[in-house]
């Protein structure tokens, strides 16, 4: 969560030139010399913008869009930022500069909290980073399975790619000569998505499903720049959605460690970091690791969507040490900002942390725990292999064994059926699981619609499915994309 730019020892940043008359040349281009070529009685009637012509880049970690978002930002704030480093006030600063320039009700700020600068959702925050740190056509590395909005979030604002880092259920037991492995690599397109299979041996003592190691990331990698598609950076969702994985500290630091080796900036979306509801897991933020191999490729991102039960107020917030990064995205809130009313309720709520740390998080576990322990009970009771690890709402559910054939043709109809059963499954294709029949059941609801949803799950499988006598008059429609 940032603040408006405060006092700096070093000086605003500010468009090359921007005080002589090179600069203006520089900033106007030939809008300059045909205001000067115009006869005095012909009127100026339009201008052609081109602002990639306005700035020259100076930081290392911007696409040119970036630098393009972040030099608006600077040059139109530069007063601003002066502002701030000199700010009136009436006892501790009473020369100071007074602001008559914003156009703000100043009125009630004693009854609002200070303004910070948040994007009204993690969505947006995948949109706005994908922007400010990929040039077009660049592309972000992501294990697979995962929540498959990821890829709108990046690709139809931005225009920036997934390459797909896709991970298999096989377990590898422990000792003995490693498994050979295939891998998938999947990047998405304008044109649909592009598979390509990595053979390799997975080194290493024991791994568990859907495992995510650097070696795989290191294949991935290598295979997406032999297809000649440039990787600017990896994406972690921790805890993980679909799977509910959480990554050890160790683990963490490996893949850290792997996006330093390659320059790679690294997103972590920790949305369900309170939603930990096993105590023994032991779930620590990438915050909390004593020296981050590449702070200044580090971001880390969390909403309070997930973890207070609030989707509808889009509140999102990024923690990040490059500056330049912080002010690109943060730049960008005039398109993704969220009201001064909605910034106070977050305020108050995040302020009593006392209710929060005492009341709150603890009923929620508890409840999360109960939930999950009756789903995980009907689930063994079916025989369904499962994998869950104590977070978030959902557990990954293995229903390969009640396809006839192994397609996701076959899933897609097995879908249909539960949802003609009226219940509402996610199924794996839409998290890019590359194996047909794996499903994500969320469990994060009220018991009496678990019991009825769960009974209804066993119809289907036990092959005793009652479809409705009266079906709506409007056909059900293919799911586009999984829900968050």
């Amino acid at each position: 969560m940032f603040t408006l730019p405060q006092k700096e020892s070093r000086k605003p940043t500010t468009c090359p030139g921007s005080v002589s008359t090179r600069g203006l040349h520089s900033i106007y281009g030939d809008g300059l010399e045909r205001e000067a070529a115009r006869k005095p009685d012909q009127k100026l009637l339009y201008g052609v913008g081109d602002p990639t012509a306005m700035f020259s880049s100076d930081s290392p970690h911007l696409s040119s869009r970036g630098s393009i978002i972040k030099w608006f930002w600077d040059s139109a704030e530069e007063g601003y930022r002066t502002y701030h480093m000199d700010e009136y006030d009436e006892d501790r600063n009473p020369g100071g500069i007074i602001n008559l320039g914003t156009s703000e009700n100043k009125l009630c700020f004693d009854l609002l909290s200070r303004r910070v600068v948040v994007l009204n959702g993690c969505a947006s925050l995948f949109s706005a980073l994908a922007t400010v740190l990929c040039e077009v056509g660049e592309a972000f590395l992501i294990p697979a399975p995962y929540y498959g909005a990821i890829t709108q979030h990046v690709y139809l604002y931005g225009n920036v790619r997934l390459v797909c880092v896709y991970l298999d259920s096989e377990e590898m037991a422990g000792g003995g000569e490693a498994p050979r492995v295939w891998v998938w690599l999947g990047v998405v397109t304008e044109f649909g998505w592009w598979i390509l299979w990595i053979f390799f041996q997975v080194t290493g003592l024991e791994t568990h499903p859907f495992q995510l190691t650097v070696d795989k990331l290191e294949m991935a990698l290598q295979g997406a720049i032999s297809e000649g598609v440039k990787v600017k950076g990896l994406i972690l969702i921790n805890p993980q959605n679909p799977l509910g994985d959480i990554y050890s500290p160790g683990e963490l630091r490996e893949y850290l460690e792997f996006a330093k080796r390659h320059a790679l900036h690294v997103m972590v979306d920790e949305v369900y970091m309170l939603s930990v509801f096993e105590e023994s897991v032991g779930y620590r933020s990438v915050l909390s690791l004593e020296g981050l191999p590449d702070p200044q490729k580090t971001h880390v991102m969390w909403a309070t969507s997930k973890d207070f039960g609030m989707s509808g107020l889009r509140f999102g917030t990024l923690y990040t040490e490059n500056q330049d990064v912080a002010t690109a995205v943060a730049s960008l809130c005039r398109y993704h900002g969220l009201s001064g009313f909605v910034q106070y309720q977050m305020a108050q709520l995040l302020r009593d942390r006392d209710w929060i740390n005492q009341v709150y998080l603890p009923e929620n576990h508890a409840r999360l725990k109960a939930a999950h322990t009756y789903v995980s009970e009907e689930l063994r009771a079916l025989g369904v292999p499962f994998l869950s690890h104590g977070a978030g709402f959902f557990i990954w559910v293995d229903l390969r064994k009640f396809l006839p054939e192994a397609t996701f043709e076959e899933e897609r109809l097995l879908w249909r059926r539960f949802l003609e059963n009226k219940v509402l499954l996610s199924f794996g294709k839409a998290f890019e699981c590359k194996e047909p029949g794996w499903f994500r059941l969320v469990f994060s609801d009220k018991a009496h619609r678990l019991r009825l949803g769960m009974q209804r799950i066993r119809q289907v499988l036990e092959g005793k499915s009652q479809v409705a006598e009266d079906p709506p008059s409007c056909q059900t429609q293919e799911p586009r994309g999984p829900h968050r």
